[in-house]
């Protein structure tokens, strides 16, 4: 049997608020998937301040919504990393790496958008995982 969080957005189950999320999950680092289906995925991912992602790419575009907090993306192609806040949207294009990491001393919070079956690849200069905890 599978089992299904009681974020997971469905038939029955059609909204929830990232605040009842984020008093759920705590402040520490967490990512939760609140939609999967043979298209896309929609994760909600809480960063605080000193956890950085690692250097990965996609074969897809994947994009981000900004609900809370100021992170910078530094991009393969980008001299400059690209620094976002509440209410903007970010775009990662295919095939480029990407790294994100929180601004501040703030926790932040993402949306992501990404096509089903996506995951971080490493097999490319440049990319790099983060050390094992």
């Amino acid at each position: 049997m599978t089992m299904v969080s009681p974020f997971s957005l469905s038939k029955e189950n059609l909204a929830i608020t990232i605040e009842k999320l984020k008093k759920s999950k705590g402040n520490g680092k967490w990512g939760e998937r609140i939609v999967s289906n043979e298209h896309y995925s929609v994760t909600v991912i809480h960063q605080p301040p000193g956890t950085p992602n690692d250097h990965h790419y996609h074969l897809t575009d994947e994009c981000w919504i900004i609900y809370e907090g100021e992170l910078t993306w530094q991009y393969e192609h980008h001299s400059e990393p690209v620094r976002v806040t509440k209410g903007d949207v970010v775009f990662a294009p295919r095939n480029l790496w990407h790294h994100i990491e929180p601004v501040g001393d703030k926790p932040t919070i993402r949306i992501a958008v990404t096509p089903a079956g996506e995951f971080h690849r490493y097999d490319r200069e440049g990319c790099k995982k983060l050390p094992s905890a």
